[in-house]
C-alpha cells in the first residue's frame, strides 16, 4: 500500500475532470507534479505541487495556479481518507489524512511483515551491479569496504524495489600487477625454502603473501626455485591470483557480500587460452567507424598518461559526450586498461543488461565520461551506465588516526575493521553517509550502545520494539498477539500525535524505497531508519512520563492490542530496512 501512488492517481483524476468540466486546462502532462511529504509535519500529511506545476497552462486558460489549486481541493475534499485540505501560498495544496486510512497502513504491514514496501510486481528489465573489482594483489583495505557495502547495500535495494539484480566481481587479472605479485609470492616461496629475502621497492611487503609462499614451496619443492622466470612465472602467479581471490571471497564474506559473477581481464584478452574478445570489440567498433588511427593533440593543463606523439588506434569517445578520443592500444602494442574495459562491458550489454551499475573509488572520477561513451556507443544508446563514486574512509580511533597495518604492510585491512567491531556497524555506518562524501570511521564510536550510534541506536529500536511485545504477552496472557490476529485491532483507538507520527513515518516506507531505488542512493534507506528509530525512541519515553500513553496498558486491552500492532509494524518496517541495509535485526540487546 503507497499512499503516495494513491493519491497521485486521485490528484491525477481530479484534474482530468476539472478539464473535462472546462475549469481545467486540457491535456495535461499528468507525469510533472508530485505529491510527497510536506516539508513540516504541521502542515498536514501529504502536500502537491500539482497547481504550481501548470501554472503557465492555467495563465493561458485565463486562470491562476491559486485558482487551480482551490478547484483541486475541492474535488479532493469529495475523496475517501480525506480530513482536511488547505491550499497554501501560491497554490499548494496540504492535505491531512483520516485515520482510517493509516489504520488500511497498518493492516497492510501487518499483513506483509518484512515484505512491506517490496515491489508487488517485477521492474523492468535486468541490472548489473558491479562492486568491489579491488586488484587480486592482496587483502582489501577499509576504503574497498565502503564501495563493498554501498554495492551490496544498493543491490540488495534493487532487488526489493522488484529488479532481476546480479552482483558482479571484475578481477583485474591480466595486467602489469599480478606479475609483481607473482614475483613478490616467488620471494616468499624462496623465504620458505630457507632463503633469506629482501622485500625490493615496488613488491607486495606484507605478510598475507608468506603462507602463500609456503603452499608453493610444498606444491613445488625446490623445483622452481633456478628455472628462468619465463618458465616459473605463469604458475606463480595463477595460484597467487587465486591465493589472492579466496582471501578476498572470505573477507568480503565477514561482510555478508557473496557475488553471483567474477567476471577475468585475462578471459577477455585471451591470456588464458580462450578467445580475444578485446580485439573483437575493437574490431566491431572500428567496423562501424567509431574507432580509427590518427593522432590526438597535446592536452592542455596537466600532462595526461594516455598522451603519445604518435599515430595510434583511438575510440571517437567525443562523439558520445566525452572530452578527447581515447587510446586503446599501447605503442608495445598491448591493450590500455580502457580497451579492456570496453570488452567487458560489451559483455554485460550481450549478456542482456541495459541498466549498468559500475560502484568505484573517488580516485577514478576521470575515468567516467569515457566508460559511459563506450557504453553508449557499443549500445546503440539503449544502455545506460551509472558510476557511483565512493570516497575516502578515513579511519579513526576515539578521534586519533588509526596506524597502518602489520599484515598488509601499507594499510588496515578490511577484515582486521570487521573483526574488531563486527559487520553491522562496519555496513551501517558506511551507510549513513552519501557515498560521494567523505567519510570518518571511528572504531571507538562504532560500538559504543548510546543514541549517538546510529546503528546501535536503529537496532536498540527495534529490539525495545520486541521487547514491548513480550511484555504485553506477560501482562495479557491471553491476548493473541500474532500479527495476522492484531490487523483487526481498532487502530482508531491511535489517537496522539506521537502514534500518529508514527503511523505517518511508516506509510511513507514504500515511497522511500522507490526513490532509494531510481536514485541509487541506499542512504535514504538508513537515513529512513534512524528517523523512524527516532519516533519510536521519543514516543517510548513519552510513556515514562505519562503512564496513559504507554504501549502496554493493564486496564484497557483494546488499546494495548492497538498500540501492539503499532508496534508490531514498526518492528517489521525497521526490520525490513536494516535487512536492505545488511544489517542483523536483533531480537534484544543487553
Amino acid at each position: 500500500m503507497n499512499i503516495f501512488e494513491d493519491f497521485q492517481a486521485r490528484v491525477g483524476a481530479a484534474l482530468k475532470s476539472l478539464a473535462a468540466a472546462g475549469r481545467a486546462p486540457a491535456n495535461l502532462d499528468l507525469s510533472r507534479f508530485v505529491v510527497e511529504p510536506p516539508r513540516e509535519a504541521a502542515h498536514g500529511d501529504l502536500s502537491t505541487n500539482a497547481a504550481m506545476v501548470y501554472a503557465r497552462e492555467a495563465k493561458a486558460a485565463g486562470g491562476n495556479p491559486r485558482a487551480l489549486a482551490e478547484a483541486l481541493a475541492e474535488v479532493l475534499r469529495k475523496t475517501p481518507d480525506v480530513e482536511a485540505i488547505e491550499v497554501a501560498g501560491p497554490g499548494f495544496i496540504n492535505i491531512r489524512l483520516a485515520l482510517a486510512t493509516y489504520a488500511r497502513v497498518l493492516v497492510a504491514i501487518l499483513e506483509r511483515g518484512v515484505d512491506f514496501g517490496r515491489a508487488a510486481k517485477p521492474a523492468a528489465g535486468k541490472v548489473n551491479v558491479e562492486y568491489v573489482s579491488a586488484n587480486p594483489t592482496g587483502p582489501m583495505h577499509v576504503g574497498h569496504a565502503r564501495g563493498a557495502v554501498f554495492g551490496d547495500a544498493l543491490a540488495n535495494l534493487l532487488a526489493f524495489a522488484g529488479y532481476e539484480v546480479t552482483r558482479e566481481y571484475y578481477v583485474n587479472d591480466a595486467g602489469a600487477q599480478v606479475d609483481v605479485l607473482a614475483r613478490s609470492a616467488f620471494l616468499r616461496y624462496r623465504e620458505a625454502l630457507g632463503e633469506a629475502v629482501t622485500i625490493p621497492e615496488g613488491f607486495y611487503p606484507g605478510d598475507y603473501l608468506k603462507p602463500l609462499g609456503a603452499a608453493l614451496a610444498a606444491e613445488f619443492g625446490a623445483s622452481l626455485r633456478d628455472r628462468p622466470e619465463a618458465e616459473w612465472l605463469p604458475a606463480v602467479r595463477a595460484r597467487a591470483i587465486a591465493a589472492m581471490m579466496t582471501m578476498i571471497r572470505a573477507d568480503l564474506a565477514a561482510l555478508n557480500i557473496v557475488h553471483e559473477v567474477f567476471s577475468s581481464e585475462r578471459a577477455l584478452t585471451g591470456a588464458d587460452g580462450g578467445g580475444d574478445q578485446v580485439r573483437a570489440a575493437i574490431e566491431e567498433l572500428r567496423g562501424r567507424g567509431i574507432v580509427y588511427v590518427g593522432r590526438l593533440p597535446p592536452p592542455k593543463g596537466q600532462p595526461s598518461e594516455d598522451w603519445e606523439d604518435r599515430e595510434q588506434t583511438l575510440f571517437r569517445s567525443t562523439d558520445f559526450g566525452d572530452d578527447v578520443d581515447r587510446p586503446l592500444i599501447k605503442s608495445d602494442g598491448g591493450y590500455t586498461y580502457f580497451a579492456s574495459d570496453i570488452a567487458y562491458h560489451k559483455s554485460k550489454i550481450d549478456r542482456g543488461f541495459l541498466t549498468l551499475i559500475d560502484v568505484w573509488g573517488a580516485d577514478h572520477g576521470g575515468y567516467v565520461k569515457r566508460m559511459q561513451a563506450a557504453v553508449a556507443a557499443l549500445s546503440g544508446g539503449k544502455a545506460n551506465l551509472d558510476v557511483k563514486l565512493c570516497q575516502l574512509v578515513r579511519l579513526m580511533r576515539a578521534g586519533e588516526p588509526v596506524k597502518m597495518s602489520k599484515r598488509s604492510g601499507e594499510f588496515v585491512t578490511l577484515r582486521e575493521v570487521v573483526d574488531e567491531v563486527g559487520a553491522d556497524p562496519a555496513r551501517f555506518i558506511m551507510l549513513m553517509r552519501k557515498n560521494d562524501a567523505p567519510l570518518d570511521f571511528d572504531l571507538a564510536k562504532v560500538i559504543e550502545q548510546s543514541q549517538d550510534n546510529p546503528v546501535f541506536y536503529v537496532q536498540y529500536a527495534h529490539a525495545r520494539a520486541r521487547s514491548v511485545l513480550r511484555q504485553a504477552h506477560a501482562t495479557f496472557p491471553a491476548l493473541d498477539l500474532a500479527p495476522k490476529t492484531l490487523s483487526g485491532a481498532d487502530f482508531s483507538l491511535l489517537s496522539d500525535e506521537g502514534e500518529r507520527g508514527l503511523m505517518r513515518s511508516l506509510a511513507q516506507y514504500p515511497r522511500v524505497v522507490i526513490q532509494a531505488a531510481e536514485a541509487h542512493e541506499p542512504h535514504r534507506i538508513a537515513f529512513y531508519a534512524h528517523d523512524l528509530a527516532t519516533l519510536f525512541h521519543s514516543h517510548w519515553n513519552r510513556g515514562k512520563d505519562s503512564p496513559h500513553l504507554r504501549f502496554v496498558n493493564e486496564g484497557n486491552a483494546s488499546l494495548t492490542n492497538a498500540r501492539i500492532g503499532l508496534v508490531t509494524a514498526t518492528a517489521f518496517v525497521l526490520a525490513s530496512a536494516l535487512t536492505i541495509l545488511g544489517v542483523s535485526a536483533p531480537e534484544e540487546m543487553r
